[in-house]
Protein backbone atom coordinates (compact mmCIF):
# COMPACT_ATOMS: atom_id res chain seq x y z
CA UNK A 1 0.00 0.00 0.00
CA UNK A 2 2.63 2.24 -1.01
CA UNK A 3 0.67 4.33 -3.09
CA UNK A 4 -1.91 4.73 -0.29
CA UNK A 5 0.59 6.13 2.41
CA UNK A 6 2.41 8.56 0.33
CA UNK A 7 -0.76 9.90 -0.96
CA UNK A 8 -1.69 10.82 2.90
CA UNK A 9 1.41 12.24 3.34
CA UNK A 10 1.32 14.52 0.56
CA UNK A 11 -1.87 15.72 1.62
CA UNK A 12 -0.31 16.42 5.19
CA UNK A 13 2.80 17.97 3.23
CA UNK A 14 0.69 19.93 1.18
CA UNK A 15 -1.40 21.74 4.36
CA UNK A 16 2.02 22.88 5.40
CA UNK A 17 3.87 24.07 1.79
CA UNK A 18 1.08 25.18 -0.52
CA UNK A 19 -1.18 25.91 2.30
CA UNK A 20 0.88 28.45 3.39
CA UNK A 21 1.83 29.92 -0.13
CA UNK A 22 -1.60 30.76 -0.44
CA UNK A 23 -2.25 32.14 2.83
CA UNK A 24 0.64 34.49 1.27
CA UNK A 25 -0.92 35.18 -1.87
CA UNK A 26 -4.20 36.31 -0.16
CA UNK A 27 -1.93 38.46 2.64
CA UNK A 28 -4.00 37.59 5.63
CA UNK A 29 -4.49 40.95 7.95
CA UNK A 30 -4.24 40.08 11.58
CA UNK A 31 -5.61 43.27 12.65
CA UNK A 32 -8.54 43.36 11.00
CA UNK A 33 -11.96 43.09 12.82
CA UNK A 34 -13.62 39.75 11.46
CA UNK A 35 -18.11 40.03 10.33
CA UNK A 36 -18.24 37.84 13.47
CA UNK A 37 -17.95 41.31 15.89
CA UNK A 38 -18.90 44.14 13.42
CA UNK A 39 -22.09 42.40 12.56
CA UNK A 40 -22.79 40.72 15.41
CA UNK A 41 -26.34 39.86 15.55
CA UNK A 42 -25.93 35.98 17.82
CA UNK A 43 -27.95 34.32 15.52
CA UNK A 44 -25.44 33.15 12.47
CA UNK A 45 -22.67 36.24 13.39
CA UNK A 46 -20.91 34.78 16.39
CA UNK A 47 -17.80 34.64 17.63
CA UNK A 48 -16.47 31.04 18.42
CA UNK A 49 -12.82 29.74 18.76
CA UNK A 50 -10.74 28.22 16.28
CA UNK A 51 -10.96 24.90 17.12
CA UNK A 52 -14.46 24.58 17.19
CA UNK A 53 -14.79 26.46 14.01
CA UNK A 54 -13.00 23.99 12.32
CA UNK A 55 -14.54 21.04 13.66
CA UNK A 56 -17.66 22.57 12.21
CA UNK A 57 -16.34 23.36 9.31
CA UNK A 58 -15.40 19.76 8.55
CA UNK A 59 -18.63 18.12 9.22
CA UNK A 60 -20.29 20.66 7.22
CA UNK A 61 -18.12 19.57 4.01
CA UNK A 62 -18.30 16.23 4.93
CA UNK A 63 -21.16 14.48 4.03
CA UNK A 64 -21.23 11.26 2.26
CA UNK A 65 -19.84 12.98 -0.39
CA UNK A 66 -16.28 12.22 1.09
CA UNK A 67 -17.16 8.43 1.53
CA UNK A 68 -19.96 7.82 -1.38
CA UNK A 69 -18.03 9.43 -4.00
CA UNK A 70 -14.70 7.70 -3.45
CA UNK A 71 -16.67 4.61 -3.06
CA UNK A 72 -18.07 4.90 -6.76
CA UNK A 73 -14.53 6.98 -7.86
CA UNK A 74 -12.75 3.69 -6.65
CA UNK A 75 -14.42 1.64 -9.62
CA UNK A 76 -11.52 3.36 -12.13
CA UNK A 77 -8.76 2.28 -9.46
CA UNK A 78 -5.67 3.87 -8.15
CA UNK A 79 -5.74 6.94 -10.25
CA UNK A 80 -8.60 8.23 -8.09
CA UNK A 81 -5.86 8.53 -5.68
CA UNK A 82 -4.06 11.02 -8.12
CA UNK A 83 -7.51 13.33 -8.40
CA UNK A 84 -7.94 13.36 -4.83
CA UNK A 85 -4.25 14.47 -3.77
CA UNK A 86 -3.90 16.97 -6.31
CA UNK A 87 -7.57 18.09 -6.85
CA UNK A 88 -7.43 18.31 -2.81
CA UNK A 89 -3.96 20.29 -2.66
CA UNK A 90 -4.24 22.58 -5.61
CA UNK A 91 -7.99 23.00 -5.93
CA UNK A 92 -10.54 21.56 -3.49
CA UNK A 93 -7.98 23.75 -0.43
CA UNK A 94 -7.70 26.94 -2.46
CA UNK A 95 -11.30 26.97 -3.43
CA UNK A 96 -12.14 26.84 0.34
CA UNK A 97 -9.70 28.86 1.75
CA UNK A 98 -10.34 31.51 -1.22
CA UNK A 99 -14.38 31.44 -0.39
CA UNK A 100 -14.25 31.89 3.26
CA UNK A 101 -11.41 34.39 3.05
CA UNK A 102 -13.12 36.89 0.13
CA UNK A 103 -16.68 36.35 2.57
CA UNK A 104 -14.70 37.50 5.24
CA UNK A 105 -13.31 40.68 4.06
CA UNK A 106 -17.18 41.13 2.34
CA UNK A 107 -19.28 41.21 5.57
CA UNK A 108 -19.27 37.13 5.65
CA UNK A 109 -21.31 37.44 2.36
CA UNK A 110 -22.31 33.93 0.64
CA UNK A 111 -21.68 32.97 -2.69
CA UNK A 112 -24.50 34.69 -4.92
CA UNK A 113 -23.46 38.21 -3.47
CA UNK A 114 -20.24 37.71 -4.45
CA UNK A 115 -20.61 36.18 -7.60
CA UNK A 116 -23.04 39.44 -8.47
CA UNK A 117 -20.40 41.73 -6.81
CA UNK A 118 -17.28 40.15 -9.15
CA UNK A 119 -19.07 38.66 -11.77
CA UNK A 120 -21.71 40.85 -12.47
CA UNK A 121 -25.85 41.32 -11.56
CA UNK A 122 -26.77 39.05 -13.53
CA UNK A 123 -24.24 36.23 -11.96
CA UNK A 124 -26.14 37.03 -8.74
CA UNK A 125 -29.38 35.69 -9.76
CA UNK A 126 -28.44 32.78 -11.71
CA UNK A 127 -26.30 32.06 -8.56
CA UNK A 128 -28.74 32.45 -6.36
CA UNK A 129 -30.99 30.07 -7.85
CA UNK A 130 -28.58 27.45 -8.61
CA UNK A 131 -26.85 27.46 -4.79
CA UNK A 132 -30.70 26.61 -3.36
CA UNK A 133 -31.10 23.72 -5.77
CA UNK A 134 -27.45 22.17 -4.80
CA UNK A 135 -28.52 22.41 -0.94
CA UNK A 136 -32.23 20.91 -1.34
CA UNK A 137 -29.90 18.20 -3.61
CA UNK A 138 -27.59 17.88 -1.14
CA UNK A 139 -30.21 18.38 2.11
CA UNK A 140 -32.07 15.35 0.36
CA UNK A 141 -29.07 13.18 -0.37
CA UNK A 142 -27.66 13.73 2.93
CA UNK A 143 -31.09 12.56 4.70
CA UNK A 144 -31.64 9.74 2.57
CA UNK A 145 -28.19 8.28 2.77
CA UNK A 146 -27.79 7.88 6.96
CA UNK A 147 -31.67 7.01 7.24
CA UNK A 148 -30.81 3.76 4.62
CA UNK A 149 -27.91 3.07 7.03
CA UNK A 150 -30.01 3.61 10.27
CA UNK A 151 -32.69 1.04 8.88
CA UNK A 152 -30.01 -1.11 8.83
CA UNK A 153 -29.02 -0.90 12.52
CA UNK A 154 -32.12 -0.53 14.02
CA UNK A 155 -35.50 -1.69 14.14
CA UNK A 156 -37.14 1.38 12.82
CA UNK A 157 -38.48 1.65 9.19
CA UNK A 158 -36.91 4.72 6.74
CA UNK A 159 -39.73 6.93 7.00
CA UNK A 160 -39.91 7.14 10.78
CA UNK A 161 -36.18 7.85 10.54
CA UNK A 162 -36.31 10.43 8.11
CA UNK A 163 -38.99 12.22 10.17
CA UNK A 164 -36.56 12.18 12.98
CA UNK A 165 -33.61 13.48 10.98
CA UNK A 166 -35.93 16.21 9.07
CA UNK A 167 -36.81 17.20 13.08
CA UNK A 168 -33.07 17.83 14.02
CA UNK A 169 -32.60 19.53 10.86
CA UNK A 170 -35.69 21.99 11.39
CA UNK A 171 -34.11 22.93 15.12
CA UNK A 172 -30.22 23.10 13.93
CA UNK A 173 -31.56 25.54 10.95
CA UNK A 174 -33.51 27.95 13.19
CA UNK A 175 -31.89 28.02 16.69
CA UNK A 176 -28.80 30.11 16.65
CA UNK A 177 -25.37 28.27 15.78
CA UNK A 178 -23.82 28.25 18.95
CA UNK A 179 -26.95 26.79 20.64
CA UNK A 180 -26.83 23.51 18.92
CA UNK A 181 -24.48 23.06 16.09
CA UNK A 182 -21.63 24.49 18.24
CA UNK A 183 -22.47 22.16 21.30
CA UNK A 184 -22.87 18.65 19.80
CA UNK A 185 -20.70 18.76 16.91
CA UNK A 186 -17.63 17.82 19.55
CA UNK A 187 -19.42 15.07 20.28
CA UNK A 188 -20.10 14.46 16.47
CA UNK A 189 -16.31 14.88 15.60
CA UNK A 190 -15.32 12.17 18.06
CA UNK A 191 -17.72 9.64 15.62
CA UNK A 192 -16.34 10.72 12.64
CA UNK A 193 -12.49 10.63 13.82
CA UNK A 194 -12.87 7.26 15.43
CA UNK A 195 -14.60 6.21 12.41
CA UNK A 196 -11.49 7.49 9.65
CA UNK A 197 -8.61 6.55 11.88
CA UNK A 198 -10.58 2.98 12.76
CA UNK A 199 -11.03 2.19 9.42
CA UNK A 200 -7.87 3.76 8.02
CA UNK A 201 -5.30 1.59 10.71
CA UNK A 202 -7.55 -1.54 9.89
CA UNK A 203 -6.20 -1.09 6.01
CA UNK A 204 -2.86 -0.82 7.53
CA UNK A 205 -2.29 -3.59 10.23
CA UNK A 206 -5.05 -6.00 8.32
CA UNK A 207 -2.34 -6.04 4.91
CA UNK A 208 -5.67 -5.19 3.12
CA UNK A 209 -4.93 -5.32 -0.92
CA UNK A 210 -5.10 -1.82 -1.78
CA UNK A 211 -3.92 -1.76 -6.05
CA UNK A 212 -0.63 0.36 -6.62
CA UNK A 213 -0.74 3.15 -8.91
CA UNK A 214 -1.79 3.04 -11.86
CA UNK A 215 -3.79 4.95 -14.52
CA UNK A 216 -5.24 1.96 -16.02
CA UNK A 217 -9.18 2.51 -15.76
CA UNK A 218 -10.26 -0.39 -13.85
CA UNK A 219 -14.27 0.09 -14.25
CA UNK A 220 -15.97 -2.59 -15.17
CA UNK A 221 -18.11 -0.65 -17.58
CA UNK A 222 -15.19 1.13 -19.60
CA UNK A 223 -16.90 4.37 -18.16
CA UNK A 224 -14.52 7.22 -19.61
CA UNK A 225 -12.01 8.64 -16.73
CA UNK A 226 -12.63 12.39 -17.79
CA UNK A 227 -15.15 13.68 -17.10
CA UNK A 228 -16.54 10.76 -15.00
CA UNK A 229 -14.08 10.24 -12.29
CA UNK A 230 -13.88 14.31 -11.46
CA UNK A 231 -17.88 14.83 -10.76
CA UNK A 232 -17.90 11.14 -9.57
CA UNK A 233 -15.47 12.13 -6.65
CA UNK A 234 -16.23 15.70 -5.57
CA UNK A 235 -16.48 16.41 -1.74
CA UNK A 236 -12.98 14.41 -1.25
CA UNK A 237 -10.73 16.86 -4.34
CA UNK A 238 -13.76 19.75 -4.98
CA UNK A 239 -16.69 20.30 -4.44
CA UNK A 240 -19.09 23.51 -4.74
CA UNK A 241 -21.07 22.55 -1.56
CA UNK A 242 -17.76 23.93 0.47
CA UNK A 243 -18.87 27.05 -1.04
CA UNK A 244 -22.03 27.06 0.11
CA UNK A 245 -20.67 26.28 4.01
CA UNK A 246 -17.97 28.45 4.54
CA UNK A 247 -19.72 31.67 5.06
CA UNK A 248 -21.19 30.19 7.71
CA UNK A 249 -18.14 29.82 9.50
CA UNK A 250 -16.60 33.36 7.80
CA UNK A 251 -19.30 34.81 10.11
CA UNK A 252 -17.85 33.04 13.13
CA UNK A 253 -14.12 33.62 12.71
CA UNK A 254 -12.48 35.78 15.08
CA UNK A 255 -8.84 36.40 13.07
CA UNK A 256 -8.25 36.46 9.61
CA UNK A 257 -5.08 34.60 10.79
CA UNK A 258 -7.35 31.26 11.78
CA UNK A 259 -8.16 30.57 8.37
CA UNK A 260 -5.97 28.16 6.95
CA UNK A 261 -6.69 25.95 9.61
CA UNK A 262 -10.30 25.93 9.77
CA UNK A 263 -10.11 26.37 5.42
CA UNK A 264 -7.40 25.40 4.05
CA UNK A 265 -6.93 22.68 6.82
CA UNK A 266 -10.11 21.24 7.44
CA UNK A 267 -10.07 20.46 3.63
CA UNK A 268 -7.12 18.57 3.24
CA UNK A 269 -8.69 15.92 6.44
CA UNK A 270 -11.58 15.38 4.21
CA UNK A 271 -9.03 14.65 1.74
CA UNK A 272 -7.85 12.01 4.14
CA UNK A 273 -11.31 10.63 5.02
CA UNK A 274 -11.50 10.02 1.10
CA UNK A 275 -8.33 8.52 1.18
CA UNK A 276 -9.04 5.90 3.16
CA UNK A 277 -12.70 5.39 2.16
CA UNK A 278 -11.08 4.94 -1.93
CA UNK A 279 -8.53 2.63 -0.56
CA UNK A 280 -10.97 0.82 1.29
CA UNK A 281 -13.31 -0.13 -1.40
CA UNK A 282 -10.21 -0.54 -3.53
CA UNK A 283 -9.50 -3.82 -1.37
CA UNK A 284 -12.84 -5.07 -2.46
CA UNK A 285 -11.43 -5.84 -5.40
CA UNK A 286 -9.26 -8.68 -4.59
CA UNK A 287 -12.51 -10.18 -2.23
CA UNK A 288 -14.79 -12.97 -3.11
CA UNK A 289 -17.36 -10.08 -3.91
CA UNK A 290 -15.96 -7.32 -6.20
CA UNK A 291 -16.30 -3.93 -5.54
CA UNK A 292 -19.05 -3.69 -8.42
CA UNK A 293 -20.51 -6.54 -7.27
CA UNK A 294 -21.48 -5.33 -4.08
CA UNK A 295 -22.11 -1.72 -5.53
CA UNK A 296 -24.47 -3.43 -7.40
CA UNK A 297 -26.02 -5.47 -4.67
CA UNK A 298 -26.64 -2.01 -1.91
CA UNK A 299 -24.80 0.60 -3.20
CA UNK A 300 -22.56 2.48 -1.15
CA UNK A 301 -23.66 2.56 1.93
CA UNK A 302 -23.60 -1.52 1.53
CA UNK A 303 -19.56 -1.19 0.90
CA UNK A 304 -19.39 1.00 4.45
CA UNK A 305 -21.38 -1.74 5.97
CA UNK A 306 -19.43 -4.89 4.58
CA UNK A 307 -15.81 -2.50 5.22
CA UNK A 308 -17.16 -1.44 8.44
CA UNK A 309 -17.52 -5.04 9.77
CA UNK A 310 -14.91 -6.91 8.37
CA UNK A 311 -11.83 -4.12 9.80
CA UNK A 312 -13.66 -3.54 12.91
CA UNK A 313 -15.89 -6.26 14.23
CA UNK A 314 -19.07 -6.24 14.97
CA UNK A 315 -19.68 -3.15 17.83
CA UNK A 316 -16.35 -1.17 16.07
CA UNK A 317 -18.05 -2.47 13.42
CA UNK A 318 -21.11 -0.35 14.32
CA UNK A 319 -19.51 2.78 15.71
CA UNK A 320 -17.58 3.05 12.18
CA UNK A 321 -20.96 3.07 10.82
CA UNK A 322 -22.34 5.15 13.34
CA UNK A 323 -19.32 7.77 12.43
CA UNK A 324 -20.04 7.44 9.08
CA UNK A 325 -24.15 8.15 9.86
CA UNK A 326 -22.83 11.54 11.17
CA UNK A 327 -21.27 13.11 8.32
CA UNK A 328 -24.15 13.25 6.32
CA UNK A 329 -26.40 14.50 8.82
CA UNK A 330 -23.84 17.40 10.27
CA UNK A 331 -24.07 18.60 5.98
CA UNK A 332 -27.48 18.19 5.91
CA UNK A 333 -28.29 20.52 8.81
CA UNK A 334 -25.73 23.59 7.31
CA UNK A 335 -26.92 22.69 3.97
CA UNK A 336 -30.36 24.23 4.85
CA UNK A 337 -29.28 26.36 7.23
CA UNK A 338 -26.87 27.86 4.38
CA UNK A 339 -29.76 28.06 1.98
CA UNK A 340 -32.29 30.16 4.54
CA UNK A 341 -29.04 32.25 4.88
CA UNK A 342 -28.54 33.09 1.46
CA UNK A 343 -32.67 33.26 0.57
CA UNK A 344 -32.52 35.64 3.73
CA UNK A 345 -29.94 37.97 2.06
CA UNK A 346 -31.55 38.43 -1.30
CA UNK A 347 -34.68 39.26 -0.02
CA UNK A 348 -33.38 41.44 2.63
CA UNK A 349 -35.25 39.66 5.54
CA UNK A 350 -33.68 40.14 9.27
CA UNK A 351 -33.26 36.76 10.79
CA UNK A 352 -33.03 38.35 13.98
CA UNK A 353 -36.64 37.01 14.77
CA UNK A 354 -37.41 33.29 14.68
CA UNK A 355 -41.22 33.58 13.03
CA UNK A 356 -39.18 35.02 9.81
CA UNK A 357 -36.93 32.10 9.91
CA UNK A 358 -39.84 29.56 9.69
CA UNK A 359 -41.41 31.33 7.07
CA UNK A 360 -37.81 30.25 4.79
CA UNK A 361 -37.30 27.46 6.30
CA UNK A 362 -40.66 25.84 5.88
CA UNK A 363 -40.87 25.74 2.55
CA UNK A 364 -37.50 24.41 1.51
CA UNK A 365 -38.16 21.30 4.13
CA UNK A 366 -41.53 20.61 2.03
CA UNK A 367 -39.71 20.55 -1.05
CA UNK A 368 -36.81 18.17 0.20
CA UNK A 369 -39.65 15.76 1.50
CA UNK A 370 -40.60 15.46 -1.65
CA UNK A 371 -37.33 14.70 -3.23
CA UNK A 372 -37.11 11.97 -0.94
CA UNK A 373 -39.29 9.56 -2.92
CA UNK A 374 -36.66 10.19 -6.39
CA UNK A 375 -33.94 7.08 -6.54
CA UNK A 376 -30.93 7.70 -4.76
CA UNK A 377 -28.98 6.92 -7.78
CA UNK A 378 -30.29 9.55 -10.07
CA UNK A 379 -30.14 11.94 -7.48
CA UNK A 380 -26.86 11.96 -7.03
CA UNK A 381 -25.40 11.99 -10.70
CA UNK A 382 -27.82 15.76 -10.93
CA UNK A 383 -26.00 16.67 -7.21
CA UNK A 384 -22.55 15.80 -9.09
CA UNK A 385 -23.34 18.15 -11.86
CA UNK A 386 -24.34 20.94 -10.02
CA UNK A 387 -21.61 20.75 -7.10
CA UNK A 388 -18.87 20.34 -9.91
CA UNK A 389 -20.88 23.46 -11.54
CA UNK A 390 -21.27 25.51 -8.50
CA UNK A 391 -17.27 25.29 -7.69
CA UNK A 392 -16.28 26.59 -11.11
CA UNK A 393 -18.30 29.46 -10.25
CA UNK A 394 -16.69 30.11 -6.93
CA UNK A 395 -13.25 29.63 -8.71
CA UNK A 396 -14.02 32.60 -10.94
CA UNK A 397 -15.06 34.70 -8.21
CA UNK A 398 -11.76 33.49 -6.53
CA UNK A 399 -10.06 34.25 -9.75
CA UNK A 400 -11.58 37.66 -10.57
CA UNK A 401 -10.52 38.41 -6.70
CA UNK A 402 -6.92 37.95 -7.38
CA UNK A 403 -7.02 39.23 -10.97
CA UNK A 404 -8.15 42.82 -9.79
CA UNK A 405 -5.95 42.62 -6.47
CA UNK A 406 -2.96 42.09 -8.69
CA UNK A 407 -2.56 38.71 -7.22
CA UNK A 408 -1.28 35.24 -8.91
CA UNK A 409 -4.36 34.59 -10.06
CA UNK A 410 -2.73 31.51 -11.68
CA UNK A 411 -3.63 29.22 -8.67
CA UNK A 412 -7.57 29.46 -9.04
CA UNK A 413 -7.86 30.41 -12.79
CA UNK A 414 -6.69 26.73 -14.15
CA UNK A 415 -8.50 24.82 -11.61
CA UNK A 416 -11.11 26.93 -12.87
CA UNK A 417 -10.88 26.13 -16.89
CA UNK A 418 -9.87 22.50 -16.18
CA UNK A 419 -12.84 21.86 -14.37
CA UNK A 420 -15.45 24.05 -16.66
CA UNK A 421 -13.72 22.30 -19.28
CA UNK A 422 -15.42 19.02 -16.87
CA UNK A 423 -18.36 20.10 -16.29
CA UNK A 424 -19.03 21.04 -19.87
CA UNK A 425 -17.94 17.62 -20.91
CA UNK A 426 -20.27 15.96 -18.13
CA UNK A 427 -23.54 17.74 -19.36
CA UNK A 428 -22.89 16.92 -23.14
CA UNK A 429 -22.02 13.16 -22.53
CA UNK A 430 -23.91 11.96 -19.42
CA UNK A 431 -27.47 10.47 -19.93
CA UNK A 432 -28.88 13.65 -17.15
CA UNK A 433 -27.26 16.14 -19.81
CA UNK A 434 -27.45 15.78 -23.83
CA UNK A 435 -26.19 12.05 -24.08
CA UNK A 436 -23.83 12.83 -27.17
CA UNK A 437 -21.10 11.19 -28.10
CA UNK A 438 -17.66 11.38 -26.45
CA UNK A 439 -16.14 13.07 -29.06
CA UNK A 440 -18.39 15.43 -29.80
CA UNK A 441 -18.42 16.28 -25.78
CA UNK A 442 -15.09 17.35 -26.14
CA UNK A 443 -15.46 19.78 -29.01
CA UNK A 444 -19.12 21.09 -27.25
CA UNK A 445 -16.33 21.53 -23.97
CA UNK A 446 -14.02 23.06 -25.60
CA UNK A 447 -15.98 25.78 -27.09
CA UNK A 448 -18.07 26.43 -23.95
CA UNK A 449 -14.90 27.25 -22.05
CA UNK A 450 -13.63 28.93 -24.69
CA UNK A 451 -16.78 31.52 -24.02
CA UNK A 452 -16.50 30.91 -20.50
CA UNK A 453 -12.68 32.93 -20.34
CA UNK A 454 -13.73 35.28 -23.48
CA UNK A 455 -16.95 36.56 -20.78
CA UNK A 456 -14.29 36.65 -18.13
CA UNK A 457 -12.06 38.33 -19.98
CA UNK A 458 -14.40 41.33 -20.91
CA UNK A 459 -15.75 41.47 -16.80
CA UNK A 460 -11.91 42.36 -15.85
CA UNK A 461 -11.41 45.05 -18.96
CA UNK A 462 -14.96 46.13 -17.03
CA UNK A 463 -13.94 46.06 -14.07
CA UNK A 464 -10.24 47.59 -14.21
CA UNK A 465 -11.64 50.77 -16.01
CA UNK A 466 -13.62 51.56 -12.79
CA UNK A 467 -12.69 51.82 -9.57
CA UNK A 468 -13.22 48.30 -7.58
CA UNK A 469 -12.42 47.72 -4.23
CA UNK A 470 -12.05 43.99 -3.65
CA UNK A 471 -12.60 44.08 -0.02
CA UNK A 472 -15.68 46.05 1.33
CA UNK A 473 -14.49 48.46 4.19
CA UNK A 474 -14.67 47.52 7.56
CA UNK A 475 -17.98 48.48 9.27
CA UNK A 476 -17.95 49.86 12.85
CA UNK A 477 -19.26 47.20 15.71
CA UNK A 478 -22.69 47.70 16.22
CA UNK A 479 -23.56 49.04 12.77
CA UNK A 480 -27.34 48.93 11.92
CA UNK A 481 -27.39 45.89 9.56
CA UNK A 482 -29.50 47.54 6.89
CA UNK A 483 -26.53 50.10 6.45
CA UNK A 484 -24.15 47.21 6.25
CA UNK A 485 -26.01 45.24 3.11
CA UNK A 486 -26.49 48.53 1.35
CA UNK A 487 -22.56 48.58 1.54
CA UNK A 488 -22.51 45.06 0.28
CA UNK A 489 -24.87 45.65 -2.58
CA UNK A 490 -23.22 43.98 -5.51
CA UNK A 491 -21.94 46.29 -8.60
CA UNK A 492 -23.38 45.66 -12.39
Amino acid sequence: MITFLVAIALLVLGYFTYGVFIERVFAVKRQRQTPAFTMRDNVDYVPMKTPRNALIQLLNIAGVGPIFGPILGALYGPVAFVWIVIGCIFAGAVHDYLTGMISIRNHGAHLPQLAGKFLGKSMKHIVNGFAILLLLLVGTVFVTSPAALLANLTSFNVPLILLAIFAYYLLATLLPIDKIIGRIYPWFGALLLFSALGIGLGLVFTGAPIPELSFQNMHPEGAPIFPLLFLTISCGALSGFHATQTPIISRTTENEGNGRRIFYGMMIAEGIIAMIWAAAAMSMFHGEQSLSAVLAAGGPAAVVSAVSTQMLGAIGGTLAILGVIVLPITSGDTAFRSARMIIADYLKIDQRKIAKRIWIAAPLFIMSYALTHIDFTLLWRYFSWANQTTAVIALWVGTMYLVLARKPHWVTSIPAVFMTMATFTYMAYAPIGFGLSLEVSYVFAAAGTLIAIALFMKRVRRLSRATFAVDEPEVPTGAPLSSIKRAIAPSS
